[in-house]
């Protein structure tokens, strides 16, 4: 199926389907012209219901997990082309016991030495709570490390939900389950698959310091780690927390929970992220907010509007090239109480400003046997050719049970917001010396590489990736790189670091 639209779309209802308290939410808002290309259809034996987005690699395909392919297995990695064309890469539970992981939930990330890691949350050795992975350039898969070798995992965590690579080179996550009280854990893992437990939650009295940490965190500006955890906390509503790399753990700022919010905040935190400011930028059940490193806090847009509200923003936002973060609204589907909510796609500005986007609409193009896919689960991806990028768990051809009118596999999207290409860092800090993987598409014949106005050493190793090392003097700023066709600059900003 691929099907290009122009529209002009309301929001519907959308709800999280993640195991957590839910609530409808929903509201009609009217939105501008944007593109989406429904460019690519899972069929069970490429993926099936794909949980997370994409990470675009080395070879400029996209990379990412569906949790029950190969055909209600125990899930898969799958390859993305930029046109839509998509093959399964390894099947999980492919070892006895599923020894090699199952159920992943997030997409692989790039590493610093070009090759993909990521995790599942479920299977391994140590007794199903998730592997950390590594997938090669040539498609060689490998379990690094199993979670959990003894439950209830006081010594370390279950059921990781993500990681981010961290200017030292190393892997930093966060678990739903495992630690000393059960309800979480703060990790890091070398490329290599050494595990140090850096943090438990709830290790204060009255779990003070937040459980249930729901995403990974980010590694901030000043090389510290800040996340959220889901409940918990002296309001009840979770925490905004910092954390070293040595395991230093500090909350910052306390969510309330319903009930007992002060004016102007909102309830219950899920994930932040950092934008050019520096600040960090989340969303709550009730609305998007700002916050400082040092706990100021700012209400920014309400996602409430009488008489209904606007959707479930169970998914981070990222900051794109235009300076503004784009989220989606996680649909319903089956299991959900409200399977006909589908999902939405919207943008914030720095300032708070909210635009709705696109409406994943099941009943909308229908032709008797596809429908367009619905029910995002993550959140979009930015390419480097300045498109989003991302997946619906539903929709699409067949089903489960085949045919017209069942849930479909799951779809791939391409969205359009009129964005320029652009490069991207990988890792997005380091310091003077340290080599750097570029992405980007058309590189070949680049003639400059500069961090921030200072030229660097540079190797073009193919139309998709370049090497480079960070230059003597540089600072903080864009990388350029010019090429042939003109100046891509980078998103984020990369970070020097001493």
């Amino acid at each position: 199926m691929k099907s290009t639209t122009q529209f002009p779309q309301n929001f519907s209802r959308s709800i999280r389907t993640m195991a957590m308290a839910l609530f409808t939410l929903s509201l009609a808002v009217c939105a501008q012209a944007q593109t989406l290309n429904y460019f690519a259809d899972f069929n069970g034996a490429n993926g099936w219901e794909p949980y997370g987005s994409v990470t675009q690699a080395t070879d400029g395909n996209f990379y990412g997990t569906a949790t029950n392919g190969i055909e209600g297995g125990g899930g898969n990695i799958f390859r993305m082309t930029p046109a839509g064309d998509i093959t399964s890469v390894y099947k999980f539970c492919s070892q006895p016991n599923c020894a090699d992981g199952a159920f992943p939930q997030t997409a692989p990330i790039l590493g610093s030495d070009g090759n993909l890691y990521g995790v599942t949350y479920a299977g391994g050795s140590g007794g199903s709570a998730g592997v950390f992975y590594r997938l090669t350039a040539d498609g060689t898969f490998k379990a690094l490390y199993s979670f959990c070798a003894n439950f209830p995992c006081p010594d370390a965590g279950q059921d990781p939900n993500g990681i981010i690579l961290a200017s030292d080179g190393n892997f930093y996550g966060t678990t739903n389950y495992g630690g000393g009280a059960g309800v979480g854990t703060f990790f890091k893992i070398t490329p290599a698959g050494k595990y140090t437990q850096l943090y438990s939650f709830c290790s204060q009295a009255n779990c003070n310091d937040g459980s249930y940490s729901l995403f990974p965190p980010v590694q901030g500006k000043d090389g510290n780690f800040y996340g959220t955890a889901d409940s918990g906390g002296t309001l009840g509503g979770g925490v905004f927390y910092k954390i070293t790399a040595a395991g230093a753990y500090t909350v910052i700022h306390n969510f309330c929970g319903y009930g007992n919010c002060p004016a102007g905040e909102y309830a219950w935190a899920y994930t932040i992220t950092q934008g050019a400011n520096g600040n960090f930028y989340g969303t709550t059940e009730a609305g998007a907010f700002e916050i400082t490193a040092t706990g100021h806090y700012t209400a920014l847009a309400s996602f409430k509007h009488e008489p209904e509200d606007m959707g479930w923003p169970g998914t981070p936002l990222i900051l794109a090239s235009d300076g503004n973060f784009y989220g989606t609204f996680i649909g319903g589907g089956s299991g959900s109480w409200a399977p006909y909510a589908t999902g939405s796609i919207y943008e914030i500005t720095p300032a708070g400003e909210l635009k709705a986007l696109y409406d994943f609409c099941p009943g909308c193009n229908a032709d008797g046997s596809t429908m367009p896919g619905y029910t995002p689960l993550d959140p979009v991806f930015q390419g480097t050719d300045g498109n989003f990028y991302g997946t619906t768990a539903y929709g699409g051809i067949g089903g489960p049970k085949g045919g017209a009118g069942d849930v479909g596999f799951g779809t791939a999207f391409q969205f359009s917001n009129g964005l320029s290409p652009l490069v991207e860092t990988v890792p997005v800090a380091g310091k003077a010396g340290q080599s750097v993987i570029i992405l980007g598409y058309g590189l070949t014949g680049t003639t400059s590489v500069t961090f921030n106005g200072v030229e660097a050493e540079f190797t073009v190793e193919s139309d998709t990736y370049i090497k480079a090392t960070v230059p003597k003097g540089a600072t903080t700023g864009t990388v350029s790189v010019e090429t042939p066709a003109g100046t891509l600059n980078s998103n984020p900003q990369f970070l020097v670091t001493k």
